[in-house]
Formats: structure tokens, C-alpha cells, sequence
């Protein structure tokens, strides 16, 4: 496969991945390889690789007779996702306060100084993925690859489908920037066990939140 080839795969995918993650992609939709390959401009063979690499990232399943569809967001698939989460990232805080160097504490501070300003009379926290993300910092900082490993290459991509689509706006905005000051100061004060319990709690308020939307969007 020729470098071209594989730099429009990987764009592909990226693009598909996002398209997914924010819902233009709708949760539960059946991936067509040929309505992708028209959307996207490229070929059957590499939405085809784009679809594989979207299954690994656990936002994309494949059924028997049914074929490629994105996963769809529910109650029960937020509530074992999130007791996961809670557990792996309260650990991954743990260590970040424990391993994260002054320069990236600092680093971490100064992102939330960002967020507040682009959050300011906004009803929502969009955070993008990687360096902008504040959980993706902290993540890194716990500098465990086995930690990070399981995070990002098990469970980050599902995560932020429940928190783009649904965990970000309205009243929850604002205490969830105060929760990711509180638990940037205890990284920064290298109070481990206090990083955390805040990060355990903070996930588990987002994850009342989504549940309460997700449950209302099944009545109506």
C-alpha cells in the first residue's frame, strides 16, 4: 500500500470517528460500505479498514445477518462503561498527582484557564480529543501505559459518545468545570487519595446525568 493510501485511510477513519462520536453518525446506524464509500470519496477497501478500526475502538459492532453498525447508546451500556471508568480514571488521578511533572500541572491549570473562558455564557463543555481534553491529560499524567492503554485504546472513544452527545450542557457545565478545578488543585497539591475521590465522584455525577437524559429521550 502505497504512503497516499494510507494517509487517506487514516483521515478516513479519523473523520468517520468524529462523525460517530458527535452523532452525525447516529448511535445504532448500519454502516454501508457503499454509502460511505460515496460520502466520504474513497473506496469500499478502505471504509471497509476504516469500519475494522472503528470495531476495535468499541464504537462500531459487527452482528451475524445485520452486518457493521454503530453502537447505540443506552442506560444499561452507560451504567457498566462508567463503573469502569469511575474505578480506571479515579486510579489514573491517583497516580497523575503521584507522577505528573510541575510543567504539566501547570500545563493542566492553564487548560482549565482556556476552558473557562470558551464556557463563558455557553450551555455546554465541548472538549475535543487529546491535549485539549482535560480527562486525556490527566490520563497521560498518570504515566502507567497499561492504564493508558486500557483507557484509550478500550474505553476513550465509547466515553466520549456518552459525554459529546449527552453529558455537557445545561446546568451540568458549570459543576463539572468547578469538579475539574478541584481535582487539578489536588493533583497539584500531590494529594493522591484526595484526586482521586473527586475524579470517582465526578464521573459518577456525569453518569447520573447522562442515564436521567437518556431515560427521558426513551419515554418521549
Amino acid at each position: 500500500m502505497t504512503t497516499e493510501a494510507i494517509t487517506n485511510a487514516d483521515k478516513t477513519f479519523v473523520q468517520i470517528r468524529s462523525d460517530i462520536i458527535a452523532g452525525r453518525i447516529e448511535s445504532g446506524a448500519k454502516l454501508s460500505e457503499p454509502e460511505l464509500s460515496t460520502k466520504y470519496g474513497v473506496s469500499r477497501a478502505v471504509i471497509r479498514e476504516a469500519i475494522n478500526r472503528l470495531a476495535a475502538c468499541h464504537i462500531v459492532e459487527r452482528k451475524a445477518n445485520v452486518g457493521a453498525r454503530v453502537v447505540a447508546l443506552s442506560p444499561q451500556g452507560l451504567i457498566q462503561l462508567y463503573q469502569v471508568r469511575e474505578a480506571l480514571e479515579g486510579m489514573a488521578a491517583r497516580l497523575a498527582a503521584e507522577n505528573m511533572t510541575n510543567e504539566e500541572i501547570a500545563q493542566l491549570q492553564a487548560l482549565l484557564v482556556s476552558h473557562k473562558s470558551s464556557i463563558a455564557g455557553s450551555e455546554s463543555y465541548y472538549q475535543e480529543a487529546g491535549d485539549v481534553d482535560f480527562h486525556y491529560r490527566i490520563i497521560m499524567g498518570s504515566k502507567n501505559d497499561q492504564l493508558i492503554n486500557v483507557l484509550f485504546n478500550g474505553l476513550y472513544h465509547l466515553v466520549r459518545m456518552y459525554r459529546v452527545q449527552l453529558g455537557m450542557a445545561g446546568p451540568r457545565v458549570t459543576k463539572a468545570f468547578d469538579e475539574h478545578l478541584h481535582i487539578a488543585s489536588a493533583i497539584a497539591n500531590r494529594d493522591g487519595e484526595l484526586a482521586e475521590m473527586l475524579m470517582r465522584r465526578h464521573i459518577h455525577y456525569s453518569k447520573n446525568t447522562i442515564e436521567s437524559l437518556l431515560t427521558n429521550e426513551l419515554d418521549d
